[in-house]
């Protein structure tokens, strides 16, 4: 899936986070969050199985954490997508 624009995705507040994606040649992931130490692999790991599952090969994706659970990560990860895409279809929205 090609991203064309910008977007932005989620909330500051806690048990959430902030999504920001733009076009960009490759896939760079940059996080940020406060519980780093404990749980940065995992968030990273949720985040680029839940691009690899959308086909987002080509980004620059933005991760603000405040504690967000797995769900949280692919949801938001989805929106930001779904606003960012050249094409959105149905098959893409279940991320089983």
């Amino acid at each position: 899936m090609k991203i064309v624009r910008e977007a932005l995705a989620g909330t500051l507040e806690s048990s959430d986070l902030m999504v920001r994606i733009a076009p960009h040649p490759d896939l760079e992931i940059v996080l940020q969050s406060e519980v780093m130490r404990q749980f940065g692999a995992q968030i990273e790991a949720v985040a680029r199985d839940t691009l690899d599952k959308l086909g987002v090969t080509a980004a620059l994706v933005v991760i603000e954490d405040k504690g967000a659970l797995d769900c949280v990560i692919r949801a938001r990860l989805q929106t930001v997508v779904q606003r960012a895409a050249e094409e959105w279809t149905a098959e893409w929205s279940a991320l089983s």
